[in-house]
């Protein structure tokens, strides 16, 4: 292990501030680092206080958050899989929590509060889930398997997300698709007080089981010996990835393969080891969707440009590079 490598955390949050600082500063008004940090504090102008405080700051902060939550969603589903492939939106995880979150907007609001829906998506990709590993076992799942499977499921998923959005003549279809190629536009605090509990208890959570995770690559056999219950670890570093995937779908939408490139990343950076892995992920996934929302809604002004399409860009080319060097496993 790269002693090195302890140091590359602290990095990644250093670069993530000095990302969000941008992000706060650039967009259709600029507005210079100093005179972002004095309208946090109260000595700036009451337009550029309400334009940072109001407008980019709790588009940031989702952001960050949504990232983290994807990309440590898509480091358990690895490791859960064994599989360098896996990861929430490929397997169609996101596809079942995109699904349920629109049939709750669409069926349950008039019903329950909004702040059921990351509840509404987290059952949504645990149904998905189970569905996979159900279709995906024959004495065991195999990588390919369930990568064929997941594939056909999130295929599934997005029919049925399609299908409640055009025949329900309340949705706007617009933004429904807006949503569902995942943006954080018009983000605000409600919606980042609906996803920071769930990132706060459980990326925590997940690192309280890296130990299993890293005797579970040795093998079922070697992991049972070493004391770790194989499936009941697996069931709950499952349900854990399910709800970080959901709770960050139902704020964020189903911004897509940051659970796939983020722990690719980390791997390069700081090795398998799951206790440094995990959080190396998520500050990376964290780095990526904010960059990626601050290019959409930069770059193409005064166009606003989903995060979704700047990963799904990068995501897409490196699924296929994975799948042709695994072609012969």
């Amino acid at each position: 292990m790269n002693r090195g490598s302890r140091w590359i955390p602290y990095g990644l949050l250093f670069g993530c501030l000095l990302a969000a600082l941008l992000s706060a500063s650039l967009g259709e008004t600029f507005i210079s680092p100093v005179r972002v940090f004095g309208s946090l504090t109260g000595a700036g102008s009451e337009a550029e206080a309400m334009i940072v405080e109001k407008l980019r700051l709790p588009r940031i902060v989702t952001s960050l958050l949504a990232g983290a939550s994807l990309a440590a969603a898509g480091a358990i589903l690895q490791g859960v899989a064994r599989n360098p492939m896996a990861s929430p939106d490929i397997l169609g995880v996101t596809g079942g929590a995109s699904a349920a979150a629109v049939a709750f907007m669409t069926y349950g609001l008039g019903v329950l509060s909004i702040r059921w829906l990351p509840v509404a998506a987290m059952a949504g990709a645990a149904v998905a889930a189970l569905l996979l590993y159900a279709f995906a076992w024959k004495k065991g799942v195999t990588p390919l398997r369930l990568v064929l499977v997941g594939v056909g499921m999130s295929s599934l998923m997005s029919a049925a997300t399609t299908m409640m959005i055009v025949f329900n003549p309340r949705n706007d279809a617009g933004q429904a698709y807006t949503w569902l190629t995942g943006s954080v536009y018009g983000a605000n605090w409600e919606q980042v007080l609906l996803l920071l509990p769930w990132t706060a208890v459980l990326l925590p959570a997940a690192m309280l089981m890296k130990r299993h995770v890293n005797i579970s690559q040795l093998g079922d056999e070697v992991a049972t010996s070493g004391g770790s219950r194989v499936q009941r670890v697996r069931f709950l570093q499952l349900m854990l990835s399910v709800a970080l995937a959901g709770s960050a779908v139902a704020v964020a939408g189903a911004i897509g393969f940051v659970g796939l490139l983020a722990p690719h990343m980390a791997r390069k950076l700081v090795g398998a080891d799951f206790g440094r892995l995990l959080p190396v992920s998520a500050l990376l996934g964290a780095w990526i969707v904010l960059l990626a929302d601050l290019a959409g809604r930069t770059l193409f002004l005064p166009l606003d440009v989903p995060a979704g399409v700047f990963t799904a860009a990068i995501g897409a080319p490196f699924f296929i590079y994975l799948l042709y060097v695994n072609r012969n496993q």
